[in-house]
């Protein structure tokens, strides 16, 4: 909560602030990789960089959490907080990296509007700041200790045991400790970080959800090569020399959009490489006998360039209460499937579901709308973003 000093400070200069963000995260993040060149190396996704997505989902956290102080003081916009948190725990964020940023931030801040942060301006940012930044840290704690890594130490090797090309673009990789330990237990719909050592010495890091149930022998993710320079460098690496026998560097299993218990009714919507997280869904759903009437939503390119294909209509098969909805742009020969882009309106949806989302962003703007339009409460859709998340914690 903040001060009573800070409430009229923060509302009278959020305008302001959130009109330069866009100019205060360029600055920030030019001076804290020139002073700190390793964080760019090693940690921030290089492809979100160049792109300004990284960038513009600071941005947006930063303008919605100070407004929620604003509008809701009593209560912390928790589903922001733990998403993030999850992101950062998977990365191996440290609480010592928060002093990093709010040194540069500031400089920052201070570079772009000059005079007007004033010192009890500054005060009343810094206390918006270190509210974030101390709700996260004590999140990542808790999530550190779950693990039981030390703070930042979330990695670990894994062996790669298996690869298999599922489409032209898209391979898989089946995942195991290297010492023979087994695999930790995950719940349906979290994602692991991958770190590979790049040729020009950088070691990436990237998030891949975890595509096949939990209680399996190995785990197993799923990459899809993307193109484009540099925001395909890991991916495109994995794919040109990643093989069965190598070593990877793998943090332990995080995120919060996970597989609800109880027996409501589920619609499981994805585009592209979105079926990830919803492929473990239903492989548990399917080996622990679940009788939920299961509305599963796939929209792809075509059927060649659906990832898994047959294994999704096979744990949808085997659901008594699953139906299997599939839309291509290019439905070709294809008799299972509608032409064109995914459209829920069709569908006989339960306005009791809780609905999941995972796909590129204009896909789930549009199921989360006709679902909301449908009658389904908001608070009953939940969404992964694979990457920076520009819905800022919507």
């Amino acid at each position: 909560m903040l001060s009573e000093q800070a409430v009229p400070i923060v509302r009278a200069t959020l305008p302001v602030v959130g009109a330069s963000l866009g100019d205060i995260t360029d600055r920030f993040y030019a001076g804290m990789f020139a002073a700190r060149p390793e964080l760019l190396r090693d940690l921030f996704n290089r492809g979100n960089q160049a792109s300004g997505d990284q960038r513009r989902a600071l941005a947006g956290s930063i303008a919605g959490f100070a407004g929620a102080l604003l509008d809701s003081p009593d209560t912390r916009p928790d589903v922001m907080l733990s998403r993030i948190a999850h992101k950062h725990a998977s990365l191996g964020v440290t609480s010592e990296q928060y002093k990093v940023v709010h040194e540069h931030l500031f400089a920052a801040i201070v570079e772009v509007l000059g005079e007007t942060v004033t010192p009890e301006v500054a005060r009343a940012w810094d206390e918006v700041y270190w509210l974030m930044a101390n709700a996260l840290i004590a999140l990542e704690a808790r999530l550190y200790e779950e693990t039981g890594a030390a703070e930042g130490g979330v990695r670990r090797p894994m062996e790669i045991v298996e690869r298999h090309r599922e489409t032209a673009d898209t391979v898989s990789f089946a995942l195991r400790h290297s010492d023979g330990r087994p695999t930790e237990p995950f719940r349906p719909g979290q994602y692991v970080s991958v770190r590979v050592e790049l040729p020009d010495g950088a070691r990436q890091i990237r998030q891949y959800s975890l595509s096949a149930a939990p209680g399996l022998p190995h785990w197993r993710i799923t990459v899809k090569r993307v193109k484009g320079d540099p925001a395909g460098e890991v991916s495109t690496w994995l794919h040109a020399h990643a093989r069965v026998g190598d070593t990877v560097e793998v943090s332990a299993p995080f995120g919060d959009l996970v597989l609800p218990e109880g027996d409501g009714p589920l619609l499981l919507a994805s585009a592209g490489i979105g079926s990830t997280p919803m492929l473990a869904m239903l492989g548990h759903l399917a080996a622990t006998g679940s009788h939920r009437d299961v509305t599963v939503v796939h929209a792809d390119r075509s059927p060649a360039d659906h990832a898994h294909r047959e294994e999704l209509r096979t744990l949808v098969d085997a659901l008594p209460q699953g139906s299997l909805h599939l839309w291509y742009e290019e439905p070709g020969d294809a008799t299972d499937a509608r032409p064109g882009g995914a459209d829920v309106t069709t569908l006989d949806v339960p306005p009791d579901v809780t609905a999941y989302l995972c796909g590129p962003l204009p896909f789930m703007r549009q199921v989360r709308g006709d679902l909301l339009s449908g009658g389904v409460a908001a608070a009953a859709v939940h969404y992964e973003v694979f990457g920076p998340d520009l819905w800022l914690g919507a």
